[in-house]
Parts: C-alpha cells; sequence; structure tokens
C-alpha cells in the first residue's frame, strides 16, 4: 500500500456534486492498492499514519500525532498511486489493484482507522470521480509504502 499523507486544516472530497467526506484539522490520505497488500498492510499502515508525529507541540515541534492533536482523517482511494512511467509518457497503472482485489483491503483500512483513530473517519467513493479539496499545512505532505516499510 501506497499512501500520500497530508496535514490539513480541512479537506473535503465531493462525488456529482454532493460532499461525501469533509474534515476540519487533521490527515488527508490518498491510498493506492497492489495485489501485494494484505490485512498486514492495513494494520501497519494504519498504525504509522494514527502515530506519526506530525503535529505541532506547544513548542513549535512536529511532535504530536493525530490522535494526540484530536484531530480527524479524510482516506480517498487513488489508483494513480501505482503509476509506472518507465517506459513513455502515459502512465501505466498495471500495478493497481482491480475492485475485486482493492475494495476489501480499502474497506479494511476504513475499519482499522477507525479503530485506531477511536473516531470514524471521512471518506470518499471507491472508483468514483472525486473532487477532492484541501488546506495543507505547513505544508506537510509525507508519502508511505508499506512493501518497503518507508
Amino acid at each position: 500500500m501506497r499512501a500520500v499523507i497530508q496535514r490539513v486544516s480541512r479537506a473535503s472530497v465531493t462525488v456529482d456534486g454532493q460532499i461525501t467526506g469533509a474534515i476540519k484539522q487533521g490527515l488527508l490520505v490518498l491510498l493506492g492498492i497492489e495485489d501485494a497488500d494484505s490485512t498486514v498492510d492495513v494494520e501497519w499502515l494504519s498504525g504509522k499514519i494514527v502515530n506519526m508525529r506530525i503535529f505541532n507541540d506547544d513548542a513549535g515541534v512536529m511532535n504530536r500525532s493525530v490522535l494526540d492533536a484530536g484531530g480527524d482523517i479524510l482516506l480517498v482511494s487513488q489508483f494513480t498511486l501505482h503509476a509506472s512511467t518507465k517506459k513513455g509518457n502515459r502512465p501505466s497503472y498495471i500495478r493497481a489493484s482491480k475492485p475485486p482485489v482493492a475494495i476489501p483491503l480499502y474497506e479494511q483500512m476504513i475499519a482499522q482507522l477507525t479503530q485506531n483513530l477511536g473516531k470514524p473517519v471521512a471518506t470518499g467513493i471507491f472508483g468514483a470521480d472525486m473532487k477532492v479539496e484541501l488546506l495543507n499545512d505547513g505544508p506537510v505532505t509525507i508519502t508511505v509504502d508499506s512493501q518497503n516499510k518507508e
């Protein structure tokens, strides 16, 4: 699994003119799933997301997690995170999982993040044409790949 984690002051996702998920302070997480991913990746990545210390403490140092800060999470599926650009100018998405594999893992991630955060996470709609808006705070943007544990 690949995740792009952005610390935000606010974020929302809209599908067909309707907001499907919105948060104030917290994390916008764009999630890409590949066939090599499993429940182990879900658990590891969820723990990493919820406990990553990228929120400022009282001294202005990034020393608090979204959990510590009482923030929210907006999770959006994004298969393009597994784009391969090695050959030509048209990205290949062959590494991205197809819906029969990806949807159950995406749903597991929603459940795991909800459990780890202690409250529901906001989401987009898997496979939909989504419009994502955010106000990146910092800016702080971190990429994490569960297959490389980085």
